[in-house]
């Protein structure tokens, strides 16, 4: 099983991204799957997750309001639209998987297949 994610680039503050993040290899229908990011610098940090059973979202509370986390089981594809980016959005954000935990969760060992990154330039 394989993540892809896609659609980092630069934008200026205040503007909006929109990420995706594809599964492919064998069947996989994991419980969760989310968004984590790095700045430079810094540890990795949680952002959003979507329970893909009952399609629940779960967000940082410094991107509540602004990010939307939202997944399309057929595809096996998840997203996460950014608007109202800031410079402190600044990051490369990965996008991860769960098969082990069936529970809305933000710690990074729930979560047993991670994606390349993609990178995310805000411009103040």
């Amino acid at each position: 099983v394989q993540l892809q994610a896609f659609g980092g680039g630069l934008v200026q503050a205040g503007g909006s991204l929109r990420l995706s993040c594809a599964a492919s290899g064998r069947a996989f229908s994991p419980y969760l799957m989310g968004w984590f990011r790095q700045a430079s610098g810094k540890e990795r940090e949680f952002v959003a997750t979507i329970h893909r059973r009952s399609n629940t979202p779960y967000y940082a509370d410094s991107v509540k309001g602004r990010f939307t986390i939202s997944g399309d089981n057929a595809k096996n594809t998840v997203y996460l639209q950014m608007n109202s980016l800031k410079s402190e959005d600044t990051a490369v954000y990965h996008c991860a998987a769960s098969t082990a935990v069936a529970y809305l969760s933000s710690r990074e060992p729930s979560y047993n297949y991670w994606g390349q990154g993609t990178h995310v330039t805000v411009s103040s």
